[in-house]
């Protein structure tokens, strides 16, 4: 493909569609693992975590084919995010007890692993978009990145604001997990044989981690009372 062509700019605006349609479940988990952060280390956290995302994804995005041919990758996945969403969910602000680098740092590394993991779909569409080009591929994350970091910071304002907002982001997360799940190719055909059981892990899935988020953080509140 010539760069700078009617075909490149059209691949161009399609990959950044693409980024901006799927950033809102991005913004969410940037928004979520910064908000307990100290408002001084937040929009240093929400920008780290952002471009660490963006470089890990588009090197995924060259890489899906080799991925896609890991048995099992997206079930690991969805696994893997089912614990982000419940230690999203259940993390409480506690500064006196943690320094603000570390924080930072681990804040940071769960923006770039929950990105990474819910960015598969992503990361699928982008690649068959740029036909291989990895010019298109960083250029069109690099154009959505400002809407990720803005997204995320008018996010964190809402939580503040309306607290019951955490476990709605915290529900997207589990969600994405168990479509994940539900789409790895070995489990597939038998979900589509028994298309209620879909619907069943969905609803477990998604139920357990809020009903399991909401007893941990009442645990926690008697503790502290007590």
């Amino acid at each position: 493909m010539e760069v700078f062509s009617v075909e490149f700019f059209s691949a161009l605006l399609a990959i950044i569609i693409i980024d901006l349609v799927l950033a809102g479940d991005n913004a969410i988990v940037i928004g979520l693992a910064a908000r307990n952060l100290p408002a001084e280390h937040q929009k240093q956290v929400i920008v780290w975590g952002t471009v660490g995302a963006v470089v890990v994804r588009a090197v995924a995005t060259l890489a899906v084919v080799w991925l896609l041919k890991i048995p099992g990758l997206l079930l690991v996945g969805g696994i893997l995010l089912i614990w982000i969403a419940y230690k999203l969910l259940i993390e409480e602000k506690n500064h006196e007890h943690m320094k603000a680098h570390d924080n930072r740092w681990a804040a940071i590394r769960t923006i770039i692993i929950a990105d990474a993991v819910m960015g598969l779909d992503n990361v699928l569409a982008v690649a068959g978009s740029a036909h291989g080009s990895f010019l298109l591929v960083v250029l069109g994350l690099l154009i959505s990145v400002p809407i990720m970091v803005w997204g995320s910071t008018f996010i964190i304002k809402w939580m503040e604001r309306f607290p019951f907002i955490i476990y709605i982001g915290s529900g997207v997360i589990a969600l994405t997990a168990a479509k994940m799940i539900i789409d790895e190719p070995f489990l597939k055909v038998f979900f589509a044989a028994y298309p209620l059981l879909k619907y069943v892990l969905i609803t477990v899935i998604v139920g357990g981690v809020l009903l399991a988020g909401k007893a941990k953080k009442q645990k926690n509140l008697s503790c502290r009372q007590s």
